[in-house]
């Protein structure tokens, strides 16, 4: 299958590097590489002139481009016609060799696919379960990691997740693609990574990223996930490896971070249960409160206590504005 890798990048010129270096040892190499850079200075631009990669295109946006929901959009745009599928990469991210050959293997395996997730590797220890039930323990297909600590609390307040890791629950707040085992195996979801993920490009015929999600487009995956899921199937190849670096730079501050983690939060949930009952509303606000005031304690049991304090301050001042100032929920 011909397919197109589409990067946006912000002011991250090494660790971009880092990623085609990585992209350059693959056993299956993009038809085309796509470059939309948001970046305010040139240094991207003169590292791609200085370095070059083959089947690169670079495009340098305009001011009133910039985000990564628009840079997307702008590159779903310029994908060649013959492409039958489009990747997305983080700019931080390094893949395994074989990383295409495992996520566009998917496609043939489960023809019915209309997306397909890579899986992080470096986040979380993972190991073959034990016998025992741990409560501090997760597990999942015979498979055991920690138990965040947030996790332990909701399940004391009955606020655990009601769907599994890959699906949203009835009142959101639900595990993420990392409560998936590295087993080789292949998972059937409703939500991937926006950063590690591949999508049919016949899928952009009729869908396009939310403009809902502006800047830096906190869970415009997920939402681009659910919506998909009305229409088809969307997997998760855990044999797609790749690792994930979390460079600081071209992130948001804490204050707006907690805000979007709210309200972009309540958009996802509604965008998949337009009409919830009144018990998964009441859920719904507990956990935030709940997620909320474990950020607040977080000033006093981390050493980042500003950032902790701040987003739980953002997270605060964004539940109070969906009382009068809820987000509109696109189609």
């Amino acid at each position: 299958m011909k397919f197109s890798l589409i990067i946006c990048t912000y002011m991250r010129r090494e660790p971009l590097l880092k990623l085609l270096l990585s992209i350059n040892g693959q056993t299956l190499y993009p038809n085309e590489i796509l470059i939309i850079d948001g970046s305010i200075i040139d240094e991207t631009k003169i590292l791609l002139e200085n370095n070059k990669f083959y089947n690169l295109k670079y495009v340098k946006v305009e001011p009133d481009e910039r985000g990564l929901t628009k840079q997307r959009n702008l590159g779903v745009s310029l994908v060649s016609e013959p492409s039958e599928v489009v990747c997305f990469l983080d700019d931080d991210i390094i893949l395994t060799p074989d990383y295409f050959e495992n996520l566009i293997g998917t496609y043939e395996k489960h023809p019915d696919a209309l997306a397909v997730g890579g899986y992080i590797t470096n986040e979380v220890e993972w190991k073959k379960a034990t016998k025992s039930n741990n409560p501090s323990k997760f597990y999942f297909d015979e498979w055991e990691r920690s138990e965040p600590s947030r996790f332990k609390l909701r399940r004391k307040f009955g606020l655990q997740p009601d769907a599994p890791p890959g699906f949203l629950p009835t009142f959101a707040h639900g595990r993420s693609i990392g409560f998936l085992p590295p087993s080789g195996k292949i998972y059937s979801v409703e939500q991937i990574m926006g950063g590690v993920s591949s999508y049919k490009k016949a899928i952009f015929d009729t869908l396009s990223f939310s403009a809902n999600f502006e800047g830096y487009g906190l869970y415009e995956d997920a939402d681009f996930s659910l919506r998909i899921a009305k229409l088809g199937k969307l997997y998760v190849n855990t044999n797609a490896r790749l690792s994930h670096h979390h460079d600081a730079s071209g992130r948001p501050n804490k204050f707006k971070y907690g805000k979007m983690v709210v309200r972009n939060g309540w958009y996802v949930w509604r965008v998949k249960y337009s009409n919830p009952s009144f018990k998964s509303r009441i859920k719904w606000n507990l956990t935030v409160l709940l997620l909320t005031t474990i950020r607040f304690l977080n000033v006093l049991t981390t050493n980042h206590r500003k950032e902790a304090f701040t987003e739980a301050l953002g997270r605060i001042v964004g539940w109070l504005s969906l009382l009068f100032n809820k987000p509109k929920i696109n189609p």
